[in-house]
């Protein structure tokens, strides 16, 4: 193709105004002329209701076909989709362009060809020319046997309703040698030094054609400063365009060359007509899908339709599930906690009842002490004691029967004690210190040793066990037995005292005292203290030469002792 004059040459470039125009003539005048026209839910229709749809629990594969409805016969420029909820950006509605390195023979004849396709938008587009960034591409392709030229298509038969607008700058094509320098065999033709193109300038080599070459146009892009680029503005849905270099600028290439093909590159492609969106497995919640048209290179005209989907919660996502378990919950928690003090309370009516069987046993025993072997006792006392006074009989028998009926009284009193431990009818405090008082008072009276007596209330509901009573009694027992026998005292001083469950006992004798870290502890100061221990009590003595000798004896009353 000729080159024409320079004076001829200097005409309009192809500014923003025209591609304003191309995309204002793609503006529908109409209300809504966009719909959902069909959804399918693995491989079932779903009905559209008001605006609405169901998609069903769990749905695996979605389908939504949209486009504009039969009525209005026409086909919008371009679609894109968004599920709001969703996807973060617009989808594009498939489509591609491509730039292609073809390889002929001598005859003409295509041999191979190598193709470099670019779909949706490039990552510098923002919708102007002058103002999206350019992406460099660098490829390369290693020339087939047989081929002796190569043609560069520009193209936008990506699909027959492709849409869009693909701009390449800066084109280059070089061989590379075995040294590795390059040489270039072919260069985007523009002129730095010219500014303007006719809208149907064909630059010299090149060539637009496809069944709509007037779509094929000479740009310019970018600003400060602007440069010239191929562009394909495709906003015809069934049509397509390209750009070409001619048989008689094709570079000549041997086979086994490597050519290295570069260029700038920005992109807005789409499709026309009718669209379908795919979803799959889409999460429980409310979404809407927004079809919307945009002109070819991506502007949107303001004709758009959306429709609300639905994908209903299972039902144990749902706040009534949750509360439904909640309730099972609380009822279940309650039922083991019911459960517990079911048990709890049978197995204390049963404790109650062994309990009660154990009293009735020992209170039997207590009655059979009391009343036989008690009166058999005394019986044997009493004619032990009538023996003695028979004058008839020898002094050495008198005296036999003397000592048989003074251990007759001693038994009689160590039955007494042991039926009043016994007795369950004494299990409590008050009972405890009666007969402490009462036992003190005998022993005092018969050893006439001078006793003080100091002892508090003590209340009848604590209960205190039959071990704890008779373990107590003989350690204060033992205390009077030491300070009578070994203490040589005149006066001892007894104090119980009860406070906050703690009972304490102090024994308090007037004798010669010691020295407790120089004193080897006999039996009776071990008993004392293993008979406390035993009951998990405690004792410890105070005393010093010439001032007499303090017992104390401590314990605790414990709930677990209290309930026995």
């Amino acid at each position: 193709m000729k080159r024409i004059r320079t004076s001829i040459l200097a005409v309009v470039i192809i500014h923003i105004g025209f591609f304003a125009a191309a995309e204002n003539s793609a503006i529908s005048s109409g209300g809504n002329l966009l719909e959902v026209q069909a959804v399918v839910v693995d491989g079932k229709p779903a009905p559209i209701t008001g605006g609405k749809v169901d998609l069903g629990l769990f749905p695996k594969t979605i389908s939504f076909n949209f486009g504009p409805p039969a009525s209005t016969g026409r086909a919008p420029i371009r679609l894109r989709y968004r599920m709001d909820g969703y996807d973060n950006a617009w989808q594009q509605v498939g489509g591609e362009m491509n730039l292609t390195v073809r390889f002929y023979n001598d005859a003409g004849d295509q041999v191979n060809q190598s193709i470099f396709t670019v779909s949706g938008d490039s990552p510098g587009w923002n919708g102007s020319l002058k103002t999206s960034l350019l992406t460099h591409r660098r490829e390369t392709v290693v020339v087939p046997p047989l081929a002796s030229r190569i043609f560069i298509v520009i193209s936008s038969a990506g699909g027959p309703a492709t849409v869009g607008i693909y701009v390449i700058d800066n084109l280059v094509v070089s061989r590379v040698h075995s040294d590795g320098a390059p040489e270039i065999l072919l260069r985007s033709p523009f002129d730095s030094t010219q500014r303007e193109y006719q809208d149907n300038y064909q630059p010299e080599g090149w060539i637009h054609d496809g069944t709509h070459p007037s779509m094929a146009k000479i740009v310019e892009v970018g600003k400060d400063p602007a440069t010239t680029a191929f562009a394909i503005l495709d906003n015809d849905p069934f049509s397509h365009a390209e750009w070409h270099n001619i048989m008689e600028f094709a570079p000549k290439v041997a086979p086994g060359d490597h050519l290295v093909v570069e260029w700038n590159e920005m992109y807005s492609i789409g499709m026309g007509g009718d669209g379908v969106a795919y979803y799959s497995s889409l999460p429980s919640g409310s979404f809407q899908f927004h079809i919307q048209e945009t002109t070819a290179m991506g502007v949107p005209t303001g004709v758009e339709s959306q429709l609300a989907v639905m994908v209903p919660k299972p039902f144990w996502k749902k706040p009534w599930f949750s509360g439904a378990i909640g309730l099972i919950v609380v009822l279940i928690i309650m039922a083991i906690g019911r459960y517990i003090v079911w048990q709890r309370t049978k197995q204390e009516m049963l404790h109650l009842r062994n309990q009660r069987a154990l009293e009735q046993e020992r209170l039997r025993i207590a009655h059979d002490i009391h009343d036989d072997l008690g009166a058999r006792v005394t019986q044997i006392s009493l004619l032990s004691a009538m023996a003695h006074s028979n004058q008839s009989l020898p002094e050495k028998a008198r005296s036999d029967f003397n000592q048989i009926s003074q251990m007759s009284r001693d038994l009689i009193s160590a039955l007494y004690e042991t039926v009043w431990a016994v007795n369950p009818e004494n299990d409590n405090l008050d009972a405890l210190g009666s007969y402490l008082c009462q036992m003190l008072n005998q022993l005092c009276e018969q050893s006439q040793l001078g006793c003080r007596l100091d002892i508090q209330d003590l209340p009848k509901d604590i209960q205190v066990s039959s071990q704890i009573r008779h373990n107590i009694t003989l350690a204060v027992k033992e205390s009077l037995n030491n300070a009578i026998k070994h203490a040589k005292a005149t006066e001892v001083v007894v104090r119980i005292i009860f406070k906050k469950m703690l009972l304490d006992i102090s024994i308090q004798d007037n004798g010669c005292g010691f020295k407790p870290a120089d004193h080897v502890a006999g039996n009776g100061l071990k008993n004392i203290k293993l008979r406390l221990e035993g009951i998990g009590g405690s004792s410890f003595i105070e005393s010093e030469p010439g001032r007499g000798t303090t017992v104390y004896l401590r314990l605790l009353i414990k709930p677990a002792v209290i309930e026995k």
